[in-house]
């Protein structure tokens, strides 16, 4: 899979030099008044942010909200006009997304995820989010990256560089496309900062709330430890170094703040309802069995292997990032349809036919072999019906790791079959609840009264509070309800 990453970086790279080579030189920071490098003319950003913005939503998807897109729609137009690049064609949206991120591409598109939205307690905290990210898009930051070759990996969005048999990969190898938008230098950073809290103060928002953001971040990411960490840390200057310097910013503004915009219970009550982490809805795992309960099919994937479940495929690698199993739809109207399509594809070779049948379910299963510049490929190709619909499920290795792995390839695409335990296939996400309170109470009395689904450290990070926290009568609080996944047993392979 390192290979693999490599040979994809260093094509778009190649392609993207080629392009920059084309259309070379300098031009004037919008934001800053200073010379920067910009080999992509504002025409080209703008045709850029267009496609990509059609792949962004169409792989990572917006959240179905149109009342909660609107109100972010809303704020984020308020803040562009008040940048310097007022006329360009801004959209802001909701990305159905549980990471604690946001980011934007070139042309002014900007994106935060519901992860983020659930974690926020004001209006003013997303105006400092927002204005960060346009920030990024003011100064040109992808702009200045991509001509310094440090951002080739955007062109993966356009297109992928390998065979379509194996594309889908790179969602898993990458591990989601948000990284993609994140490879901003330091200094990039602290820029966008420092812009993000100028057009906040123009829009007459309180500019104490934007240290807060910074503050949420972190314990975000001391709370998940070594899981998914919020995507804003990537690249990001310490959220200890950020807070003390938008501190000091916030300070050297002077005045007095009381009367600037905040909006901490309209912004808390635009949440109630929201899904909140993870939606099993769009398929979950329990231990290594990854079940999907709208299209009613799980499939176990070896132990030990990171899995990795996304918009179009979900897939596991081994610990030694050699093999894979990628899970997908097709868009073949039979087993027998789709693996003719698969193996004409160019680079394909079609191998001997496998008796797997997963589940007794009709399938056409053969060996596959694929040639790449640097390493080529050996796996399995099962083209699936289940429930009207039909499944490719791929699993593969390097030819010179076959032999490893064929047996555990094989035997996990026999675990492919339909899911018929009602708890399994009836499960619903955890959602933001919130509450008015009637008296005040800290916030541990209001877990006790009020009970959640996630345990008091969360409840705290996401109404930015302690335990301890009184809250005084009429404070509009978020606990989090639903959401219990069913036991393994009941999710087990049949």
């Amino acid at each position: 899979m390192d290979r693999l990453r490599q040979l994809w970086k260093r094509t778009a790279a190649a392609g993207l030099a080629i392009a920059l080579l084309a259309v070379g030189g300098c031009s004037t920071n919008p934001a800053t008044g200073r010379p920067q490098l910009a080999l992509i003319s504002e025409q080209q950003e703008i045709q850029m942010g267009l496609d990509n913005d059609q792949q962004v939503r169409q792989q990572l998807g917006l959240y179905p909200d149109p009342k909660l897109q609107e109100y972010v729609n809303r704020i984020g137009q308020k803040l562009a006009a008040a940048s310097e690049r007022p006329n360009l064609a801004w959209t802001f949206r909701v990305i159905d997304d549980p990471v604690v991120n946001a980011f934007a591409i070139p042309g002014g598109h900007v994106y935060v995820t519901r992860g983020l939205m659930t974690h926020l307690t004001s209006e003013a905290e997303l105006a400092g989010v927002i204005g960060h990210e346009i920030g990024h898009v003011t100064a040109r930051h992808s702009v200045t990256q991509m001509s310094k070759q440090e951002l080739a990996q955007i062109g993966l969005l356009a297109g992928a560089i390998l065979s379509p048999a194996v594309a889908d990969l790179s969602n898993l190898a990458a591990q989601g496309l948000q990284v993609l938008f994140l490879k901003y230098s330091r200094d990039d950073e602290r820029q966008a900062d420092q812009l993000g809290l100028r057009y906040m103060f123009q829009q007459g928002y309180d500019p104490r709330e934007m240290p807060r953001v910074f503050e949420v971040l972190r314990r975000v990411s001391a709370a998940q430890g070594s899981g998914r960490i919020p995507g804003w840390l990537s690249t990001h200057p310490t959220e200890e170094e950020r807070i003390r310097t938008i501190s000091g910013e916030v300070a050297r503004l002077g005045g007095d703040f009381s009367g600037r915009t905040v909006n901490r219970d309209e912004y808390v009550r635009t949440l109630d309802n929201v899904v909140f982490g993870q939606n099993p809805r769009d398929g979950y795992f329990v231990g290594s069995t990854f079940v999907q309960p709208e299209l009613g099919f799980q499939i176990r994937f070896p132990d030990g292997w990171k899995t990795s479940n996304e918009r179009s495929a979900v897939g596991a690698i081994s610990p030694n990032q050699d093999a894979a199993v990628m899970v997908s739809l097709s868009d073949q109207s039979s087993p027998q349809a789709a693996a003719q399509r698969f193996f004409a594809q160019q680079g394909v070779q079609s191998g001997q036919e496998v008796q797997v049948s997963p589940n007794g379910l009709t399938a056409v299963s053969r060996v596959f072999g694929i040639q790449g510049s640097s390493v080529d490929y050996q796996g399995i190709a099962s083209f699936v019906e289940h429930n009207g619909k039909v499944y490719q499920i791929l699993g593969f290795t390097g030819t010179q790791s076959w032999q490893r792995y064929e047996e555990v390839l094989s035997g996990t695409i026999a675990t492919f079959g339909p899911v018929r335990d009602r708890r399994a296939l009836e499960v619903q996400p955890k959602r933001i609840a919130v509450v008015s309170l009637p008296g005040e109470m800290t916030l541990r009395d209001f877990a006790q009264r009020h009970p959640s689904t996630v345990d008091l450290q969360t409840l705290a990070i996401v109404n930015e509070a302690e335990a301890s926290t009184r809250f005084p009568p009429g404070a509009v609080v978020k606990r989090v309800v639903g959401g219990e996944l069913p036991t393994l047993s009941a999710a087990a392979p049949p």
